[in-house]
């Protein structure tokens, strides 16, 4: 592809945010193990090396970390990042500080996580939220698919704005600096196979939205402990309806009647 000849630098800011969603069923006496698994599985200092190895792939350069984990539950991590290095950087390889304070250097990383149940209905439902923000020549699309694998997803709902403006050599404002019709366009053949997808986009504005949902379900991959396996064929029924009635209405967006 021809490379767009600009006046000075990239303006752009590239926004691409994600929800993602592992749901589990877990038996009372289970949820509290459950929420105790995910804050080991996803704690800040795994979420930092995944924001890291992000950072790797789309070319960036690490500025300063500050990364919490959080009493009950929970974990946050925040990167600061660059196009190119300036002074020092940080590396993938060198150790991270446990909190660094710093001015935003026009890109950021960022994760929380927050993993709930409910003990009335025996569902519990972890949630990250990730924002890539970038500008200059690196792209978050890049690291599209790399995040969608880093979670157990079984719900993706992701969206991806251009902002701002760029001016080319002769002064004309440029909105946005590449192809884009939909974010599936970005999206592994082999994760567009496994998942239900929907598109909402906003081409005149450069807003894009896709919603993602596992297609195949199989009760035994959503249930926590080796004592929720143990149910009964009614048991597994009303476990199974409960596990899609929550996928869908998150899916979705609104509540179905019980």
């Amino acid at each position: 592809m021809e490379k767009l000849k600009l006046h000075g630098f990239n303006n752009l800011t590239k926004s691409l945010s994600f929800n993602i969603y592992d749901i589990c069923y877990t038996s009372p006496a289970n949820q509290q193990r459950y929420i105790e698994y995910i804050d080991e599985a996803y704690n800040a200092e795994r979420l930092t090396q995944i924001l890291t190895d992000v950072a790797d792939i789309i070319g960036a350069h690490i500025l300063s970390v500050s990364r919490q984990d959080y009493d009950p539950q929970g974990a946050s991590v925040t990167m600061l990042i660059s196009e190119g290095p300036i002074g020092q950087g940080l590396s993938a390889s060198a150790p991270l500080p446990e909190t660094v304070l710093a001015h935003l250097d026009k890109s950021h990383i960022t994760v929380h996580t927050y993993p709930e149940s409910h003990p009335h209905f025996g569902i519990s439902t972890f949630r990250a939220d990730i924002d890539v923000s970038t500008c200059g020549r690196i792209s978050p699309l890049k690291a599209l698919n790399y995040l969608i694998q880093s979670f157990e997803s079984d719900i993706v709902i992701i969206d991806y704005r251009v902002r701002g403006f760029t001016r080319d050599i002769s002064g004309a404002k440029l909105f946005i600096d590449h192809d884009i019709t939909s974010i599936q366009n970005y999206i592994a053949q082999d994760t567009k196979e496994r998942y239900q997808m929907i598109d909402v986009n906003v081409y005149q504005e450069n807003i894009f939205h896709t919603k993602m949902m596992l297609k195949e379900f199989n009760l035994d991959n959503y249930l926590f402990a080796p004592d929720d396996v143990l149910l009964n064929d009614e048991e597994r029924e009303e476990v199974q309806e409960k596990v899609f009635r929550e996928m869908a209405e998150i899916f979705y967006g609104r509540n179905y009647a019980v």
